[in-house]
């Protein structure tokens, strides 16, 4: 609730500085402006992402580029001042490396600290990543409480 109201107050005091109408059209025109910048740098995103991957890596960096993107899309087209003011950050690729820095600092962080666990499950196409003993719990012949490779 706190940032609408703020977001009101501050678009009431920038249009008794420069008036009702181009208060307005400043309105209009970073939705604008923010919409046509974000379609085309998402789109290098996602030129990248396919690249990457079609010569085997993992696209996480492109990933991250593109949720900052869409970030930054749904906020300028969202009437305000520190929401554009946001969004436009979120499209200058130098704010995004040190968001993208410190998200994976946060990321490391958690799994260390064991408060997010990272599991990789299915087949890589070089056959299972791992053997797993796995134990059936809830089947009702004895023998299937036996421990077998996964």
């Amino acid at each position: 609730m706190v940032l609408p109201a703020v977001e009101l107050a501050l678009l009431i005091e920038l249009g008794g500085r420069i008036g009702t109408p181009a208060t307005l059209g400043l309105i209009v025109v970073t939705g604008i402006v923010g919409a046509s910048l974000a379609r085309q740098q998402g789109m290098g995103v996602l030129r990248k992402l396919q690249e990457e991957s079609e010569a085997g890596r993992l696209p996480a960096g492109s990933l991250v580029d593109g949720v900052l993107i869409l970030v930054a899309a749904a906020l300028l087209v969202t009437p305000g001042i520190l929401t554009d003011a946001f969004g436009f950050l979120c499209l200058v690729p130098g704010f995004r490396s040190l968001a993208k820095r410190e998200l994976r600092r946060r990321f490391e962080r958690a799994v260390q600290e064991q408060r997010l666990d990272v599991r990789f499950y299915g087949d890589d196409g070089w056959g299972p990543r791992e053997e797993k003993v796995v134990y059936d719990l809830d089947a009702d012949d004895p023998k299937d409480d036996e421990p077998r490779i996964g």
